[in-house]
């Protein structure tokens, strides 16, 4: 299956709307074939909104790597949006933390892009405290 894209615009930013599973196979080509298409038109700002994403696994973040490290390489920046503690393992999500910005909030991620607007920043301490609690099945705090 398909992941849907749903490209939006704001403030100059592309924003994709990703839903469904980003996966090997063809889900994993199609969300890749799209923001690359995006990168070779020129766009270098460009942030993944992963709410409704409900599978992602080490295909698809690999995919992610190699985008944000293709738009980093060319003065671009992808950040990531609403990525649940559900999407991946602690050690890739580590890993990922060293590649990526990832935004709890959309104006944060925008924000991102301005050096002289003021973004709270992602708490990766938080975020393994949330995968910890969501593998004992406790409720989040």
């Amino acid at each position: 299956m398909h992941p849907t894209i749903h490209q939006r615009e704001r403030e100059g930013i592309t924003i994709l709307d990703l839903k469904g599973k980003i996966v090997l196979g063809a889900g994993d080509s199609t969300f890749r074939e799209h923001v690359q298409s995006l990168f070779n038109e020129g766009t270098r700002k460009v942030i993944l909104n992963l709410k409704d994403v409900t599978d992602l696994d080490s295909a698809g973040l690999g995919t992610l790597v190699l985008l944000a490290t293709t738009f980093r390489d060319a003065g671009g920046k992808l950040a990531l949006l609403n990525m649940s503690p559900a999407h991946a393992q602690l050690p890739e999500v580590l890993k990922l933390n060293t590649v990526f910005e990832i935004y709890h909030d959309e104006l944060d991620a925008v924000n991102s892009f301005f050096p002289e607007r003021k973004v709270a920043h992602y708490d990766i301490l938080q975020f393994v405290h949330e995968i910890e609690h969501d593998k004992e099945g406790e409720p989040k705090a």
